[in-house]
């Protein structure tokens, strides 16, 4: 039996409405006339069992997951994608025919990617990496460094707990450091990672000092309101590569997209246009 139903996927989140994930996913559908929508929906998280298991049959092909549900998202699926399982978070869904659920996450993928064109130049190898902040963010960039070939990841957080946690779960390649601390490490680094909402719109500056930097290090913050946080503005003077967060939520979407609608879209500046419109 053939099916005849438009393609349906959408962000599911607790708040949602300020995800820019449905008009990026817009724009792609539109530019290359494809039938489908995509759609912002607010589930609390007591809902978000029956709101998965109930998506399928309302002909929705997948879903993206963000906060504060990709750890639940993960445990509620029926199959995972390895680096899901790694990570402990899914952000991408897939709903099968027989109704199951694929999990995956593509944060890792984004991060990767986005870095990959905003400084080609930066080589996994060549030396260190710091990573500020302990979070589900975190966890998909350190799986993503590691599987780059980053020799030593320092992981510093302003609780250390959290840290230590991590390095228990990903290994001898990270080294955690004292919140304190973590100004002094900037300089020996060829890469520097904020993956906390330090510096972003409404919350307080990330307030590490950035002094240590040294030219030609790659600076990047998952942060993207503002675009260019003060982190990257003191990154840029000191003469660093530097490289916003928004191509990862660009990045990310490839994927998924791929999947529920059957086209590998482009990350290009339209893309970066629709998603801060």
């Amino acid at each position: 039996m053939t099916d005849h139903r438009i393609p349906l996927a959408g962000v599911i989140g607790h708040p949602v409405a300020h995800s820019r994930s449905p008009k990026l996913h817009g724009h792609w559908l539109k530019a290359h006339g494809l039938s489908g929508h995509y759609i912002p929906m607010d589930v609390a998280p007591a809902d978000l069992e029956t709101v998965l298991r109930a998506l399928p049959k309302a002909g929705f092909v997948g879903a993206n997951i963000t906060v504060p549900h990709k750890e639940a998202a993960l445990r509620l699926s029926d199959h995972a994608a390895d680096r899901a399982s790694v990570i402990g978070a899914a952000n991408t869904l897939v709903f099968r025919e027989d109704g199951s659920i694929h999990a995956d996450n593509t944060d890792g993928y984004g991060f990767m990617a986005n870095l990959r064109s905003g400084a080609p130049d930066w080589v996994p190898q060549d030396g260190p990496a710091v990573v500020f902040g302990a979070g589900g963010a975190a966890r998909a960039v350190l799986w993503a460094l590691a599987d780059a070939g980053v020799p030593e990841i320092m992981l510093t957080n302003r609780t250390s707990n959290r840290a230590d946690h991590l390095k228990e779960e990903f290994g001898q390649r990270i080294t955690v450091v004292d919140w304190v601390q973590a100004g002094n490490v900037v300089e020996n680094a060829e890469l520097v990672v904020n993956t906390t909402s330090l510096g972003m719109q409404g919350q307080p500056e990330l307030r590490v000092p950035l002094d240590g930097l040294q030219p030609g290090t790659v600076v990047t913050d998952l942060v993207y309101t503002p675009l260019k946080t003060r982190l990257l503005r003191t990154a840029e003077e000191a003469g660093c590569t530097t490289v916003d967060g928004l191509g990862m939520l660009l990045h990310q979407a490839v994927p998924g997209f791929e999947r529920w609608f059957g086209l590998r879209p482009e990350v290009d500046e339209d893309a970066r246009a629709a998603a801060l419109a």
